[in-house]
């Protein structure tokens, strides 16, 4: 049986943590590890419990979500930070994106959604909240119309930035394009370095900006 995905809890509210929690604890693939209250703890906790997904708020005391998300991704690279948070402001978004988080909910999401997207983006995927999927494009594809510069992506590059405008797993590429998943992998380093980013969302903000991608 596989290892259950180690969450780690930072909300300041003891009834949110305690809620979440309990929610979480009915999913036998799920293993609450540990909460924090605020920014400096939910890193104290981080370096020390090692989890595998970090559900984060950003209004936090002490150190703010988008801060401790960038703290945590840097010093815990393998840790996974799912922001979920009440707000769905554009400058939060796309500050908690930034700064490195691998999904955005909504704290009204449905508890299935909120298990999906645990699971997801453990798997590596980039899970958004429909209304906030709908900012990150508007802003993407905000500004002056202009022609699309000459694209330096290889044929098999724009296939695998479709998949992931598509949301899926890097085992899903692979089954869809009929290659193997270290290939996957291959291809996704070399998109990335092309772009200049370092996660899925923004490789895909990237290329719609540039005029490389148009969503399906």
């Amino acid at each position: 049986m596989a290892r259950a995905i180690r969450v780690l809890i930072v909300d300041d509210h003891p009834v949110v943590r305690e809620g979440l929690e309990l929610m979480l604890g009915r999913r036998p693939n799920l293993a609450v590890v540990g909460q924090a209250a605020d920014g400096w703890e939910a890193l104290e906790q981080a370096r020390r419990l090692k989890p595998d997904v970090i559900l984060m708020d950003l209004r936090l005391p002490r150190m703010d979500g988008v801060e401790a998300t960038r703290r945590v991704r840097e010093e815990c690279p393998q840790a996974r930070v799912l922001v979920l948070t009440t707000y769905d402001q554009d400058e939060l978004v796309l500050a908690g994106l930034r700064a490195g988080a691998a999904g955005y909910l909504l704290k009204d999401s449905p508890r299935e959604d909120i298990f999906r997207a645990i699971e997801g983006v453990h798997r590596g995927e980039t899970v958004l909240h429909p209304s906030v999927a709908a900012q990150v494009v508007e802003h993407a594809t905000a500004g002056p119309a202009a022609a699309a510069a000459p694209s330096p992506l290889s044929q098999r590059e724009r296939e695998a930035l479709h998949c992931l405008s598509d949301g899926l797993s890097n085992r899903e590429i692979a089954a869809r394009l009929g290659i193997a998943e270290s290939t996957v992998k291959t291809h996704l380093a070399n998109l990335f370095a092309k772009l200049g980013v370092s996660d899925r969302t923004e490789a895909v903000t990237t290329a719609i900006r540039q005029g490389w991608l148009r969503l399906r």
